[in-house]
């Protein structure tokens, strides 16, 4: 009796395997045809990403009708209706009624800005730079520090034992790289105190600075590539106080070395920073250097705008996708139209492209389950200022914003793409930061690149110590400070970086078009798959 009870459950619990098996199977075949059935929608759609359509809209967003594409001025105006009107032709409809979110703008023209240390002027653009989103100064021999880094945190702090009150401060760009002490590995919640230079140069306005005089060791590069940047208008937004509310100055590494030890740190800048990284240990000092500064800033009030461009989501609708790209540029300067084919005319076609792709899409009912928020946005140049208006003013709660797709400068191949004959490699584009909040993001970008476009994904960049701080400098960034995972799509700089002569005889439309294939397929996953990407 006992036998045949063992051999009826035996048969029983065989019989309960084997349909489990079944279900098994049969979940996963559904899973895998559901997964190449949502592929198969989105080989159909990305035709219309090709380089007929990118050189369509770049030859109207990089014309001299446009005028380069300043914040607030004409050809931004233009360039925002034709954007406005391009997603009314696919259907998109306004949201509450606006195609736009208009935001103000207050511009700060410098009529003169002069620099005394120790009774000697220095040259503007010579020997300093400024950040003109300051009220007007007027100041002599003021005393000075030396504050190292400018951190102030509970594992480090150069602020701590020094006066700065009524001071001008000297600071370091960045921050340290310590080797050998017991700041080895910086906590993750001291990281981007440490690294937004905004930050530090907050602390040091509440503490009672008159200035700051930031040490940047890009400093000739950026007069070399921000000629025009440096030596025209600044904007903030119309809600701001002054940011800084003093003096904002950058000098170079070389002139900060000379004036340190005519201030009396006589081991160099150079020693300096090495002696931070090997012992740890701050070396915040005061200088001898007496300082004078004066400018004279006019103040003006403007308006610009993001555009705004809807799919509306089917089952997961309230969960939203932003796909971003600046699309103002320098304007005019000397006479001379920055047309900014590639900064950033090439990105703003790409998000065209896939915003007319997901729009036939849902038109066809294979809209996507996730609703997409294509935003060209304004003001990037001028300090990312339409970006941070909507992460501040959000349309949709942040909290529901799965990523950030930022796309800035895709056409062109930089110069570590040459070989040594000087021919171009244009299969590649550099990623930049999508790692840092969801290694699912990270993924997700290998691998529809791995099934679909194959393109060299370059991580030369992926740092937020880089030294150029491209982390820092497009828009995505103004999402990934509120937590959001993005990904930054970028070519690099190259000849015509921030020159009249970035135009469109110089892009290549094929590769607009394929890295633009590669955003639309992972926005399309990102979209369409049943979770959302979770953050680390």
């Amino acid at each position: 009796m006992q036998t045949i009870l063992i051999i009826n459950s035996y048969n029983s619990i065989r019989k309960i395997i084997f349909q489990i098996k079944l279900i098994r199977f049969y979940t996963t075949f559904v899973f895998v045809f559901l997964s190449l059935s949502v592929l198969s929608q989105a080989d159909k759609y990305v035709n219309y990403i090709n380089s007929n359509t990118a050189r369509k809209h770049i030859e109207y967003l990089a014309s001299d009708d446009l005028e380069g594409r300043e914040a607030g001025e004409k050809g931004q105006k233009l360039a925002g209706a034709y954007l406005m009107q391009s997603f009314s032709s696919y259907g998109l409809p306004p949201i509450k009624g606006e195609y736009f979110q208009r935001f103000n703008l207050r511009v700060s023209t410098p009529q003169n800005i002069s620099l005394m240390i120790n009774g000697d002027t220095l040259r503007y653009f010579e020997d300093f730079l400024h950040n003109s989103d300051f009220m007007d100064s007027d100041f002599q021999g003021a005393q000075s520090v030396f504050v190292g880094y400018g951190i102030e945190s509970d594992e480090y702090n150069e602020l701590e034992n020094i006066e700065i009150k009524n001071k001008v401060v000297f600071m370091l760009e960045g921050i340290p790289k310590f080797k050998k002490s017991k700041h080895t590995s910086f906590k993750k919640e001291s990281i981007s105190d440490w690294i937004d230079r905004d930050k530090k140069i907050t602390r040091i306005v509440s503490k009672g600075a008159r200035a700051v005089v930031m040490i940047n060791p890009k400093i000739d590069v950026y007069k070399r590539i921000y000629s025009h940047s440096f030596n025209s208008s600044k904007m903030m937004l119309g809600t701001d106080k002054f940011k800084t509310k003093i003096p904002l100055l950058f000098i170079s590494e070389s002139k900060a070395d000379s004036l340190l030890r005519e201030g009396g740190l006589l081991k160099g800048l150079k020693k300096i920073k090495n002696k931070i990284d090997k012992k740890g240990v701050p070396l915040s000092s005061q200088l001898s250097l007496k300082i004078g500064i004066q400018s004279n800033i006019i103040k003006t009030d403007i308006s610009s705008e993001n555009i705004l461009g809807y799919v509306e989501g089917s089952d997961k609708k309230e969960e939203i996708i932003i796909v971003t790209a600046h699309y103002d540029h320098l304007g005019k300067y000397n006479g001379k139209i920055f047309n900014g084919a590639d900064d950033n005319a090439s990105g703003t076609t790409a998000l065209l492209m896939m915003a007319q792709a997901f729009a036939k899409a849902k038109e066809e009912g294979n809209g996507p389950r996730r609703s997409i928020l294509f935003m060209p946005v304004s003001a990037e140049e001028k300090g990312l200022l339409g970006s941070r208006y909507y992460s501040e003013n959000p349309i949709f709660p942040l909290k529901n914003t799965v990523a950030n797709l930022n796309i800035d400068m895709i056409g062109r191949v930089d110069e570590d793409h040459h070989d040594n004959k000087g021919n171009p490699n244009p299969n590649y584009v550099y990623i930049i930061g999508s790692h840092f909040l969801s290694s699912e993001l990270h993924q997700i970008n290998e691998e529809q690149n791995d099934i679909h476009t194959k393109l060299q994904l370059d991580y030369k960049f992926n740092s937020i110590d880089d030294p150029n701080r491209f982390y820092q400098r497009s828009d995505h960034y103004n999402f990934a400070k509120h937590s959001i995972p993005v990904i930054f799509y970028f070519n690099g700089v190259h000849e015509d970086y921030h020159k009249h002569t970035d135009t469109i005889e110089k892009i290549d439309f094929k590769k607009v078009s394929k890295i633009t294939q590669l955003i639309f397929y992972t926005a399309w996953e990102l979209a369409n798959r049943e979770e959302r990407i979770s953050l680390d």
